[in-house]
């Protein structure tokens, strides 16, 4: 922490032009959803904890809304034949019942063992298949509860899981590096590889008599993406996996997040913000005067001009792009800024476009 007031006998500074400063300068701050329904909160404790001040965010959009969470804290769904989407509201997971047993996508933690009774309440078989999506723990974490299944993931997520060594997430069993068909009875599950996207290994699941897809941390129907373009790793990876998510003949799409399940026009919606996005970082890129950071931080910190520079570049395409979007997407006022950030570093470092940090003449 820094104090903003000066050392005696010290030259005054501006103070650095962050990204909360910058959103309040142009009107466009907004606080981050509460973490109280995480901590185990009432929605009522919520709205009032500081954490969650009332009015500091837009109204979710009709779009963005999905089935009501039953108090078992937990809603179980057949989307497809014999194909039942599970969620708690944030996370989601699929699983099919076949005459072999029950093939399982994923197990998020904060289902949990909650998993293994929503499968209880749909059939008596146990978990006989288990597919990793990609490593992240956060949608794999529980992976453990499919104790005596047969494992499967490519081989990178192999790689990594070895190398992060979590207990609750097994090593898998069969390993693959571009295609793989799981048969489970009658019933087939197509895993391909597309190459990276969000992560290394990060596959799409495709259950072709169903016409059903689940691709994770790349689309979120009815929402913007997470911060940072969902934090992937590979960004021209990412920006591609929807147009490949498009070349399947799916009706129903599961992006593995929030409220509910998505279709092929919640994967062209996201197309199009995120085009969005890209023109306005690049026009931001092209346009902003990199001599205006200099009033409001220390001229002799390189670092701090340099990310005066980034965030003053972010937030004129963020601002550009959220007007559009508030009503249509959810989350729009609270992610678009860190997606614009992800996207203008994307373009600089990975395509090029490094306006005024260009070739120098």
């Amino acid at each position: 922490m820094t104090s903003s007031t000066p050392e005696p006998g010290s030259p005054a500074r501006r103070p650095l032009l962050t990204r909360r400063n910058l959103l309040a300068s142009t009107g466009l701050a907004a606080a981050g959803v509460s973490a109280g329904p995480l901590l185990g909160w009432s929605t009522a404790q919520a709205a009032v904890s500081p954490d969650c001040p009332p009015g500091t965010t837009a109204p979710v959009p009709p779009a963005a809304r999905g089935p009501a969470i039953p108090a078992s804290g937990y809603l179980v769904e057949e989307i497809a034949d014999r194909v039942y989407w599970l969620t708690d509201g944030l996370y989601q997971m699929i699983f099919v019942t076949t005459a072999e047993g029950v093939v399982a996508v994923d197990a998020p933690p904060t289902i949990g063992k909650t998993i293994l009774r929503a499968i209880a309440t749909v059939t008596n078989s146990r978990v006989t298949h288990a597919i990793y999506s990609h490593h992240h723990a956060d949608h794999t974490g529980a992976m453990i509860l499919y104790e005596g299944a047969r494992f499967y993931a490519h081989t990178e997520v192999a790689d990594l899981l070895r190398q992060t060594n979590d207990p609750n997430r097994p090593l898998p069993d069969v390993t693959f590096d571009r295609h793989l068909t799981v048969h489970a009875g009658e019933d087939v599950l197509d895993l391909a590889y597309h190459g990276p996207n969000h992560s290394p290994g990060n596959i799409f699941i495709n259950l072709p008599a169903q016409r059903v897809l689940m691709l994770v941390d790349v689309v979120f129907p009815g929402w913007v993406p997470f911060a940072y373009l969902a934090e992937s790793q590979n960004i021209p990876g990412w920006l591609e996996a929807p147009a490949q998510a498009l070349r399947y003949p799916f009706d129903t799409y599961i992006g593995g997040h929030l409220t509910r399940i998505g279709t092929r026009d919640d994967v062209i919606i996201q197309q199009e913000y995120v085009a969005e996005l890209r023109a306005q970082a690049a026009s931001a890129i092209a346009t902003f005067n990199p001599a205006s950071v200099y009033q409001s931080v220390d001229p002799t910190n390189p670092w701090a001009i340099f990310r005066a520079y980034l965030d003053g570049v972010a937030g004129q395409a963020a601002s550009a792009v959220i007007p559009n979007w508030v009503d249509r997407l959810g989350g729009a006022d609270v992610y678009t800024l860190p997606n614009a950030y992800q996207l203008v570093e994307s373009l600089r470092i990975d395509y090029g476009h490094l306006g005024p940090f260009g070739i120098h003449p």
